[in-house]
C-alpha cells in the first residue's frame, strides 16, 4: 500500500472515530446501522462482529425452535387429520423442494448485496410459515374425534353416546359413515406450502449469514464464533420441544375438558398454540437483523488496508448467469469441496430420520406421551449436542488444528454414529413388541369380530382380561357397558376374547370375559433410559463435527465463491438427502404398521407398528448410509493435504502500523 492510501485510510479512520455524538448520515452508507430514521451513534455502538454473532445465533434458534417443534408434534397432527406417515413425510421436505430451487440463486445474487436485509426478508418468511402451518386449527378446528372425548356442554352429551355406542358390537350392520368428515386434503396443501415458504426463508439465513460472520472477522476468530452461533442456534431444538411437550399437555381444545388423560394414545395436544408463539418471534428477529449494516465497521477498516475500494466495486459488480456457471465449473473441479459434499450428503441422509421421527419412535417403542417424547428429544438430548459444540469450538481456537486433523476426525464421528445406532438394534422392549404383535392378531384374525362390523369404528383401544389390548370394544365383541366403583369404563358380554370366567374387584360376582377402557400397561421404562444414555452419547459425538464439516465447507473454496458454494452445496444435501430421506422413511414407517385408522375416505393414521421389524430396517438402513459417507470423508483427508485453516500470520506479532490501525477502529467502535 501506497504512502498516499495510508493517509486516505488514517483520514478515514479519524473521520470515524469521532461518529459518537452525530448523526448516521456523517458515516459511510455501508456501515451505517440502523433502519430509516432510528439511526445515531446509539445503534452504530451495536455493530460489531460478537453483537451480530449473538442475535445471528438467536434468530437461528428460533428458526431452530420452528423446525423442532415442527418434529414434535407431527404425530399429533397424523392424528388430527388422519394423514400417513409418508404423507407427512412428504409434507416434512417442502422446504427442501423449494431450497432446491433457490439457495443456489439466492446465494449467488443475495450474497453479493447487503446480506443481513436479505436474512431479514428470511425471517419474514419463516413468519409467515409459522402463522400457515396454524391455519387448519383455525379453519377446521379441533375435529370431531376431540369433541366426542370432551366433558363439556350437555348439549354433547347426546352425540357422545351414540358415538360410544357405535363401538359396541352389532350382529346387524349399522352406517357409521353418516358423520361429516374434515377432508385431508386441504390441510396437507396448506401445510406443505407452509413448508415450502419456510425453505426459502431458511435459504436466506443459513447461505447468507455463516458467510457474513466468516466476512466481518478475523479467521483465528471464526471457529469460536461459529461455535458459539452454532450453540445459540442449538439451544432452539431444545426450547422447540421444550415448547411442543408444553402445548401437547394441553388439550387440542384449551376451553375444553377432556374424559382421558394424556397418556391415552387418543389424546390430542393443542399443537397449534406454539406457532403463534414462534410467528411473534420471527417477526421480532427480523426487524433486528435488518438494522444490521452491508459491512461491519471493523472489518471495512481491515479492508481498506488490504485493498482498494474500486477493487471491491469491481468484484461485486460481476453479477451474471454467466459468472454463476463459472463458479459452479470452479466448483466442480475442487477435490475437497466435491467429497465433503458427498460426505455430508450420506451422513444427513442416514442421520434425518432421528431429526424427524424421533419423537415417534420414542412414541412406538417404547410406550412413552407425546409430551415426554418431545421433552426427552429436546432439553435432555440436545443438552449434549450443545455442549459437544462449544467444546470444539473451544479446542479448534486453542490448538489450530489442520484440516487433514478435522477431516480425520469427522471420520471417526462417522464410525462411532454407526455404532451406536447399531445399539438402538438391540435397545428393544420386548413387552411392548410382544403386546402389538398379540393386539393386532386378536383384533384382526378373529372372525368373530367381522360380524360386529367394526370396519369404520375409530381406534378406542380396550385391555381385555388376558392382558391383550383390542382396537376397540367392537372388534373385542363387547356389548353392554358399565362405570365401576373407581369410575372406570367396563365393557361386558366380550364374545370375541377367551371365553374363561373372570373375578372383578369391586364388582363382587363372577362375569364374563370383560375389558378395561385404554390400552393395556406395558412398562418400558428400563428399555426407554438405556436408549436415552445412547441418543445423548450420539448426540454429543455428532455436534462435534458439525463445527469441522463448516470451516473445511468454507475454506476450500475462494473467497468470492464462499456464499455460493455453501448454496449449491445446499442444494445438492437437499436433492439427495433432505428430500428423499423423509419420504423414504416415512413409507418404511406405514410399510410396519399393523393398526389404520381406517375412515369411511382414506387409510387414515397408523395406530399399531410392528416395533421389532422396524427396529431393525430403520437402524440398518441409517447405518449403512452413514457407513458410505466415511469414504467421503476419508477422500477429503486425502485431498485437503495442502488445504490452510487458519492464517499464518495471525498469530505473530502485530507491526506498529497495525497497533495503530486497531486502536483506531477500537475507537470508532466505542
Amino acid at each position: 500500500m501506497s504512502h498516499d492510501e495510508v493517509e486516505v485510510q488514517e483520514k478515514f479512520l479519524q473521520d470515524n472515530s469521532q461518529a459518537n455524538g452525530k448523526k448516521s448520515k456523517d458515516l459511510p452508507k455501508e456501515i451505517t446501522c440502523g433502519i430509516w430514521h432510528f439511526k445515531g451513534s446509539k445503534l452504530q455502538r451495536f455493530a460489531t462482529e460478537n453483537m451480530f454473532m449473538v442475535l445471528y445465533g438467536i434468530a437461528g434458534c428460533f428458526l431452530a425452535m420452528a423446525f423442532s417443534y415442527s418434529n414434535g408434534t407431527i404425530t399429533t397432527l397424523e392424528k388430527r387429520f388422519k394423514i400417513p406417515t409418508k404423507i407427512s413425510g412428504l409434507i416434512s421436505v417442502g422446504n427442501d423442494i423449494s431450497s432446491v430451487f433457490s439457495s443456489a440463486f439466492l446465494a449467488y445474487y443475495a450474497g453479493r448485496g447487503h446480506r443481513p436485509r436479505w436474512i431479514a426478508v428470511g425471517l419474514l418468511f419463516m413468519f409467515a410459515f409459522c402463522l400457515m402451518t396454524a391455519l387448519p386449527h383455525f379453519l377446521y378446528g379441533a375435529g370431531e374425534d376431540a369433541l366426542k372425548l370432551a366433558q363439556h356442554l350437555d348439549t354433547l352429551n347426546s352425540t357422545k353416546a351414540n358415538a360410544e355406542d357405535l363401538m359396541l358390537c352389532h350382529r346387524n350392520s349399522t352406517s357409521q359413515c353418516e358423520m361429516k368428515e374434515t377432508s385431508a386434503s386441504v390441510p396437507i396443501i396448506l401445510l406443505f406450502m407452509a413448508q415450502f415458504i419456510s425453505g426459502i426463508g431458511g435459504a436466506l439465513f443459513f447461505t447468507l449469514g455463516l458467510p457474513y460472520m466468516d466476512d466481518n472477522s478475523l479467521k483465528s476468530k471464526t471457529p469460536s464464533m461459529l461455535s458459539w452461533s452454532a450453540f445459540l442456534r442449538m439451544l432452539g431444538p431444545a426450547a422447540g420441544y421444550s415448547l411442543a411437550s408444553f402445548c401437547l399437555r394441553l388439550y387440542i381444545d384449551p376451553w375444553e375438558v377432556p374424559s382421558i388423560k394424556n397418556s391415552d394414545p387418543r389424546w390430542l395436544g393443542a399443537w397449534w398454540l406454539g406457532w403463534l408463539i414462534l410467528a411473534v418471534t420471527m417477526l421480532i428477529s427480523a426487524i433486528v437483523i435488518y438494522m444490521f449494516p452491508r459491512e461491519l465497521p471493523s472489518a471495512h477498516a481491515r479492508r481498506l488496508k488490504s485493498q482498494g475500494e474500486s477493487e471491491k466495486k469491481e468484484a461485486t459488480a460481476e453479477l451474471s448467469l454467466a459468472g454463476m456457471m463459472q463458479c459452479l465449473k470452479r466448483l466442480s473441479k475442487n477435490r475437497v469441496y466435491v467429497c465433503n459434499t458427498i460426505a455430508s450428503t450420506f451422513y444427513v441422509f442416514g442421520y434425518l430420520p432421528y431429526w424427524i421421527f424421533t419423537p415417534k419412535y420414542i412414541e412406538t417403542q417404547y410406550r412413552q406421551t407425546a409430551a415426554t417424547a418431545s421433552m426427552a428429544t429436546g432439553p435432555v438430548a440436545l443438552g449434549f449436542s450443545a455442549a459437544g459444540v462449544l467444546l470444539t469450538g473451544f479446542v479448534l481456537s486453542k490448538y489450530k488444528p489442520s484440516a487433514r486433523w478435522m477431516a480425520a476426525w469427522n471420520g471417526i464421528v462417522d464410525v462411532l454414529t454407526i455404532a451406536g445406532i447399531l445399539c438402538y438394534v438391540a435397545i428393544g422392549c420386548e413387552e411392548s413388541d410382544r403386546a402389538n404383535t398379540l393386539s393386532s392378531l386378536t383384533s384382526k384374525a378373529d372372525n368373530c369380530s367381522l360380524s360386529c362390523h367394526c370396519d369404520y369404528v375409530p381406534y378406542s383401544p380396550i385391555c381385555g382380561s388376558q392382558n391383550f389390548t383390542y382396537i376397540s370394544a367392537c372388534h373385542a365383541g363387547c356389548q353392554h357397558k358399565e362405570i365401576d366403583a373407581m369410575g372406570r369404563t367396563i365393557y361386558t358380554d366380550c364374545k370375541c376374547m377367551p371365553s374363561v370366567a373372570i373375578d372383578i374387584k369391586d364388582a363382587g360376582d363372577p362375569q364374563l370375559p370383560f375389558a378395561v377402557d385404554g390400552p393395556c400397561p406395558v412398562d418400558c421404562q428400563r428399555q426407554f433410559l438405556i436408549f436415552m444414555v445412547v441418543m445423548c452419547l450420539l448426540k454429543f459425538i455428532g455436534s462435534t463435527g458439525r463445527v469441522t464439516n463448516l470451516l473445511l465447507a468454507l475454506r476450500c473454496v475462494p473467497p468470492e465463491d464462499k456464499t455460493f458454494g455453501l448454496g449449491f452445496g445446499h442444494v445438492v444435501v437437499s436433492i439427495f438427502a433432505l428430500i428423499p430421506s423423509p419420504i423414504i422413511f416415512g413409507w418404511i414407517l406405514d410399510y410396519y404398521c399393523l393398526v389404520w385408522g381406517k375412515t369411511c375416505s382414506n387409510k387414515g393414521n397408523c395406530w399399531l407398528y410392528d416395533t421389532r421389524s422396524l427396529r431393525y430396517v430403520m437402524n440398518l438402513i441409517s447405518a449403512t448410509f452413514i457407513f458410505l459417507g466415511c469414504f467421503g470423508n476419508i477422500a477429503v483427508w486425502y485431498y485437503a493435504k495442502d488445504l490452510e485453516i487458519f492464517d499464518e500470520n495471525e498469530g505473530k506479532p502485530k507491526e506498529p502500523e497495525e497497533l495503530e490501525l486497531k486502536d483506531k477502529e477500537d475507537i470508532m467502535l466505542e
